[in-house]
């Protein structure tokens, strides 16, 4: 089995979500670490991205970069894939995510753990919509979306 990196570029924003949120210490200091840790978490989804692209063969119209694990129904499973648009949709949401970093690092001063983690949250859920090839992982992915993206607005 081939190295498993749609499921790496969709569980690392997840993995830095939580740590974002549960990082102790000083609100100053929390909120430098949540900066930093999405940028550089964007940052690796990014190259990520690009290898992906990398290795990404042209001369098949079939999906790619296929993982299936059957979870707990026959139903039910974590089934990823990709084809050529899918695979310029989740290289342009990982090129995006470190400018709308950027673009907020100055600008939100309140509760600055929160949004960095809603980022990394709709980073993640952005890119399993594109990368699901089951109907029940895409619906939870796709609704499961809104959820930070009422967060970023509201805040």
């Amino acid at each position: 089995m081939s190295f498993p990196i749609l499921s790496v570029i969709i569980l690392l924003p997840l993995v830095a979500c939580f740590w974002v949120l549960l990082a102790p210490g000083a609100e100053d200091a929390r909120a430098s670490n949540a900066r930093g840790t999405a940028l550089v978490v964007t940052l690796i989804e990014l190259v990520l991205a690009v290898i992906l692209w990398r290795e990404f063969d042209t001369s098949t119209a079939a999906f790619q970069f296929v993982e299936r694990i059957d979870l707990f129904a026959p139903f039910l499973s974590w089934h990823l894939g990709i084809d050529g648009i899918a695979l310029m949709l989740i290289v342009l949401s990982t090129f995006l995510m470190p400018f709308c970093i950027l673009a907020s690092w100055e600008s939100i001063g309140k509760r600055v753990p929160e949004y960095m983690a809603a980022f990394l949250l709709m980073e993640t859920l952005m890119i399993g919509v594109f990368a699901s090839l089951d109907l029940f992982l895409f619906y939870v992915f796709f609704e499961g979306g809104l959820i930070p993206m009422y967060l970023i607005i509201g805040i």
